[in-house]
């Protein structure tokens, strides 16, 4: 591994550990139309409030995971379904999967959940939660168990990749090229996680990155980032609004209302159709061309998920989608693409 990709993937599973390095990024030109992925997180019914159990593995809104394509298949979207052990493990869910794989109407990736996949040698813990903190032996070991289930039951080797909890570590991009990984959607910037023993994503760009020793693995991070005239003061900013006693004082909402700064992600779930306009909008100004709209397979069943509790939250939740996809390409002329399909893409722009 490159003392480079370390720097970049390091993450706080030990108090000395340094904060990620932001990694080079991959512009595309500013002629080019802007690129939209859309990731699914496929994974198992749980409540975050009460921590993580081993027996939590109930997939039950698997029978209604074709609902996404209302929205999906007019707009020509091959989503990204990144999928974790409880949904390969479960037979009628990894048969619909496997059916939309064969029908190209999705991309199988995978979604590590440690706390539910095998081999269960770890203490479940919040420390445990982000795979990059594992030993490496068994992150590894992990990984595979998932990636076998997946091709076994799904029929799909798996070559995309996001960790749990958006938690790569120092010893994750030998772990996918070894195990034969193209594609890494892992890095959620501008969030941290340092404070549950995660990594730090405050100061990375959204945009897509080569990493690993022959830099043939694509980073492709979630889109998100710091909006307001705050500029390069909006971390710092950001920080001492969420302190407790900025809290007591409201000043995140002072802040935001005044825009000065806003923390956004380009996704349906806990962010309006504005919001995310606002965030494409003011990314585009800077140059980024490629983007990353993302939510959680639960939401699309109501009462599993904070964001979508009832019918109507469901209609809101659908329409929230529908609509930013209609600005993105009707109104921008974007384009979308799966995240195999935009690795090709840059390979074969950026071929040396």
């Amino acid at each position: 591994m490159t003392s480079e990709l370390m720097a970049a993937t390091r993450g706080p599973a030990a108090a000395s550990a340094a904060p990620l390095a932001p990694p080079p990024v991959i512009r595309l030109p500013p002629e080019h139309p802007p690129v939209l992925s859309v990731l699914v997180d496929v994974e198992e019914e749980f409540d975050w409030v009460t921590g993580f159990r081993r027996e939590n593995r109930s997939v039950t809104h698997m029978a209604d995971i074709e609902r996404g394509h209302e929205v999906f298949d007019p707009f020509g979207i091959k989503p990204i379904f990144v999928v974790d052990h409880p949904v390969a493990d479960d037979p009628a869910a990894a048969a619909r999967l496997g059916r939309l794989a064969a029908e190209g109407r999705c991309e199988i990736g995978a979604h590590l959940h440690p706390w539910v996949t095998p081999p269960y040698d770890e203490q479940v813990g919040d420390h445990s939660s982000f795979p990059g903190n594992l030993p490496p032996e068994l992150e590894a070991a992990k990984l595979a168990s998932l990636a076998d289930a997946l091709e076994e039951h799904v029929g799909v080797r798996p070559r995309v990749y996001q960790a749990g909890r958006y938690g790569l570590g120092p010893h994750t991009a030998g772990i996918l090229e070894q195990q034969g990984f193209e594609v890494d959607l892992s890095a959620a910037p501008p969030f941290d996680y340092a404070g549950e023993h995660g990594p730090d994503y405050s100061d990375w760009a959204p945009e897509p990155y080569w990493f690993g020793d022959r830099r043939r693995l694509l980073g492709l991070p979630m889109t998100g980032a710091w909006v307001g005239f705050a500029g390069g003061a909006s971390a710092p900013l950001h920080r001492v609004a969420r302190h407790p006693l900025g809290l007591a004082l409201h000043l995140p909402g002072i802040l935001s209302r005044l825009g000065a700064v806003d923390r956004l992600r380009l996704s349906p779930e806990g962010f309006s159709v504005g919001d995310m306009r606002r965030l494409t909008d003011a990314l585009l100004r800077r140059g980024v061309r490629s983007f990353a709209l993302s939510f959680h397979s639960p939401s699309l069943v109501p009462g599993h998920t904070e964001y979508v509790r009832t019918a109507d939250d469901l209609t809101r939740f659908l329409d929230t989608c529908r609509e930013y996809f209609r600005y993105f390409f009707r109104e921008l002329g974007g384009v979308t693409m799966s995240a195999l399909e935009l690795k090709s893409h840059l390979e074969e722009r950026f071929a040396s």
